[in-house]
């Protein structure tokens, strides 16, 4: 009997009786059973690790950008305030530490330039052709000075441009200079209008094409019309703590340490005081928050690396970080630190149990906080030394992928393991399969046997019944 491929299965087991596909597959998955098992237990096994080393590194990332965000915009942030806030609006660059008091007499803001051109009938009005040559420098209705180290800016005019072709073609510059047309009550007029700061004033001279004259009446020089330079350009002129300061800008980045000023106004002959609000009364609750923060990551880390059933107890990430913590109080984290100033976050109060817990001790932090507070503050900024440093570092040592010694870099080769059982599991699916399609084959050949052999049993037994009932 020739049975096709496709039907075997679905008549295997006619001849014999016997479920021959069903014996096909149960022997198949005998035959992997242990290596499937030991392949799915490793790669159960591996995403839990994983899993586990993810959630302790991300823990501790958080807790990093957590803290670094309170320090930057929370109760540890150094905001300075000033008396007078019509003269000027203060703030603290970031991580620059502000203390003490200053006093600020603002008596000129700085100014930009603005200069007006002659009146015209419409912006559509032809001014004729040439070129306009702009140069910078200190600029009054007295003289000008020329900045030398600042190039002029020459355009070229075509013949037919109009006032507003003029505007456009400064602002194209991108040079400093703003220009439009205004419509005054006495006409249009082109407005020009350079950046803040002395040196940033400007003349301007006309070469005519005297083919289309009319450029020239554009210029502009010192002791031409006095009515046309609306505004000359200044610095801005300051004293703070008494000491005469300068600045092209109303915006000074760093005033002094700490401390960065946005001038708006005067107040010659009234100094405003500018002052920085103490830090050091939120210092235990940062402190009592971090400990917290450390004993959760610690307890997780701890779990896992139980030598008793921990997923990650020969983890040598996990191990790394778990050293690191263990000796984070006593780690110098202000190297720079003057003598008898506080360097360590132990000083501070963190204090290490023998389980490797951590505990707050409030009562060290008040004394160091009575015998240098300004060096406890010092310790909670932004910047390359002190508690969020210390924190941020190690956070980011264990998200680099490439170290073999840290979390990112277990999980990179535990996700490695992962894709290679992947692959051996497929692997071993496909050799199952292929072993249970040959044992359908065998057991097709066989049971077409089986059946063959009954056929000829029967028939003898029918001419044996036949013979038989002859006899009789």
């Amino acid at each position: 009997m020739n049975v096709p491929p496709s039907s075997i299965a679905t008549t295997l087991g006619i001849g014999s009786g016997i479920d021959m596909a069903g014996l096909a597959v149960q022997l198949a998955e005998a035959q992997f059973a242990g290596r499937n098992e030991r392949l799915t237990a490793k790669s159960e096994t591996l995403e839990r690790q994983i899993s586990l080393a993810g959630s302790i590194r991300s823990s501790f990332s958080v807790f990093a950008s957590a803290l670094g965000d309170r320090l930057r915009t929370g109760d540890l942030a150094p905001t300075p305030s000033i008396s007078n806030p019509s003269v000027a609006s203060v703030s603290s660059p970031l991580g620059s530490l502000g203390k003490g008091t200053y006093s600020l007499e603002v008596t000129r803001l700085a100014s930009n330039q603005t200069l007006t051109g002659p009146v015209y009938s419409a912006a559509s009005d032809a001014v004729g052709a040439g070129t306009l040559t702009i140069r910078f420098g200190a600029t009054s209705n007295a003289g000008f000075t020329e900045n030398t180290a600042r190039p002029a800016l020459a355009l070229e005019i075509a013949a037919g441009s109009s006032l507003a072709d003029v505007a456009n073609a400064i602002n194209s510059q991108n040079a400093g200079l703003t220009a439009y047309v205004a419509q005054t009550a006495a006409g249009a007029q082109l407005v020009m209008k350079g950046a803040e700061g002395r040196e940033n004033g400007f003349v301007v001279e006309a070469t005519e094409d005297g083919a289309n004259p009319g450029l020239s009446a554009l210029a502009w020089q010192p002791g031409s019309d006095p009515a046309q330079l609306v505004k000359p350009s200044a610095d801005a002129e300051y004293l703070l703590d008494g000491l005469l300061r300068r600045s092209a800008s109303n915006t000074i980045a760093n005033a002094a340490p700490g401390l960065s000023l946005s001038l708006t106004g005067t107040n010659v002959g009234a100094a405003a005081t500018i002052g920085f609000a103490s830090s050091t009364g939120a210092i235990a609750s940062v402190m009592q928050d971090i400990t917290g923060a450390l004993n959760e990551i610690t307890s997780e880390l701890r779990a896992a690396t139980n030598p008793l059933g921990g997923e990650l107890s020969r983890d040598p990430g996990a191990r790394a970080l778990s050293r690191s913590l263990s000796a984070l109080g006593s780690v110098v984290i202000m190297p720079s630190a003057p003598e008898g100033s506080p360097r360590t976050l132990a000083e501070l109060g963190l204090a290490i149990e023998r389980d490797g817990s951590f505990r707050f001790d409030n009562a060290k932090l008040t004394q160091a906080l009575a015998r240098d507070p300004a060096g406890v503050a010092a310790m909670f900024t932004t910047g390359i030394s002190g508690v969020y440093s210390t924190i941020d570092r190690l956070a980011r040592s264990n998200s680099v992928s490439s170290d073999p010694g840290t979390l990112a870099g277990s999980i990179a080769r535990y996700q490695s393991q992962s894709q290679q059982l992947s692959r051996d599991l497929t692997k071993l699916a496909e050799q199952q399969e292929t072993l249970r399609a040959s044992m359908v084959a065998r057991f097709a050949k066989a049971d077409s046997r089986v059946a063959a052999s009954k056929s000829t049993l029967s028939f003898l037994q029918s001419q044996i019944d036949v013979w038989n009932a002859q006899g009789n």
